[in-house]
């Protein structure tokens, strides 16, 4: 089960990973992202989630992400971790916003 929140801040984004081990979920299950990149590592290194990589996307969408603008490497990644590429875009759009973007999928 995928579960997709938009939140303002890092406060609230912790408050929601917490909400979420409270459920069930691990921190393996849970990933955050922010449109700025190093915003992005910073509050997953801080929350200790889990970061999209090649096992969540596949060999051939990371290679691709190396060259890929921002948005579409951020849309690839959520869609890895789960989402559709219809709310992958949607949140992708709230990123540009300078929200962050929670998922946690088990």
């Amino acid at each position: 089960m995928v579960e997709k929140f938009i939140v303002e801040n890092a406060v609230q984004a912790k408050a929601k990973v917490d909400e979420l081990e409270a459920k069930g979920y691990t921190h393996d299950d849970i990933y955050v992202f922010a449109h700025d990149k190093k915003r992005g590592d910073h509050i997953t290194d801080a929350l200790d989630t889990e970061k999209a990589g090649m096992k969540e996307q596949g060999f051939l969408d990371s290679m691709k992400n190396m060259f890929s603008s921002r948005g579409d490497e951020l849309r690839s990644k959520m869609s890895g971790a789960g989402l559709t590429e219809e709310d992958a875009a949607a949140a992708e759009s709230e990123l540009d916003k300078g929200k962050l973007v929670v998922i946690a999928n088990k």
